[in-house]
């Protein structure tokens, strides 16, 4: 069984220097039939202005994953890191039992587009953590590049739950597969073009939950850029 989640379904928020887009309820966005799935409990699509951020606040017993699209981020928090964020780069921070960050956009004028990701972790009150790694264009080219993982496999970054996520950027009439184990379950992330995904049709902005299936296969109708993620 497959089913859309369509773009336009979605909650939205314009605070001005930010316009956000939720997959799933959060904040002031509350849709009891879209809480999460299964242990994916925040998709936002954020598109923050030149100079806008968001201040110092708190997390806890979170895998916080930000995935950038278009223009850079900086992050900062009480773990004494300080990074900026580019596209082909996957950040991951564990919240465990607290951490305050704060993320902005350094340009004065160029936006930042980027998606935040939120996991339930299995293991509450674990020393929080940060990391962060490159996945160049070329890995992820036709392929579904595994990025982040509960073992790190394949260079990922490390992840405190039994989930994987992978990216791709997909040419025009490219397919790429992928198997899921029994009692698996997939989501579909796409972020821009146009998919097929076992013959449900997305659009930018779209996601598909996927269940009982034994596999996923994703065709690109139009250059695609998207995340999917194997989750218990």
């Amino acid at each position: 069984m497959i089913r859309l989640r369509p773009s336009a379904q979605r909650g939205h928020a314009d605070h001005g220097w930010l316009d956000t887009y939720h997959t799933f309820s959060f904040a002031d966005y509350l849709d009891p039939d879209h809480m999460g799935f299964r242990t994916l409990r925040v998709i936002n699509e954020d598109f923050v202005a030149g100079g806008g951020g968001f201040p110092m606040h708190p997390h806890r017993d979170m895998e916080i994953i930000t995935y950038i699209v278009e223009g850079a981020l900086q992050h900062r928090d009480s773990m004494g890191t300080s990074s900026v964020i580019r596209p082909g780069e996957v950040q991951r921070m564990s919240a465990g039992r607290g951490v305050v960050h704060s993320e902005f956009n350094p340009s004065p004028d160029t936006p930042v587009h980027l998606l935040q990701i939120w996991i339930h972790t299995a293991v509450r009150g674990i020393d929080p953590g940060y990391e962060q790694k490159a996945f160049p264009e070329g890995e992820r080219r036709n392929r579904l590049r595994l990025t982040a993982s509960p073992d790190g496999a394949g260079g990922s970054v490390r992840i405190h739950q039994d989930a994987r996520m992978y990216s791709s950027l997909l040419d025009a009439g490219e397919t790429v597969r992928h198997e899921l184990a029994p009692g698996r379950h997939g989501w579909v992330q796409l972020v821009k073009g146009e998919l097929e995904v076992n013959g449900l049709r997305l659009g930018s902005g779209d996601g598909a939950a996927a269940s009982e299936e034994p596999a996923l296969a994703i065709t690109a109708g139009a250059p695609a850029e998207f995340l999917v993620f194997d989750l218990a």
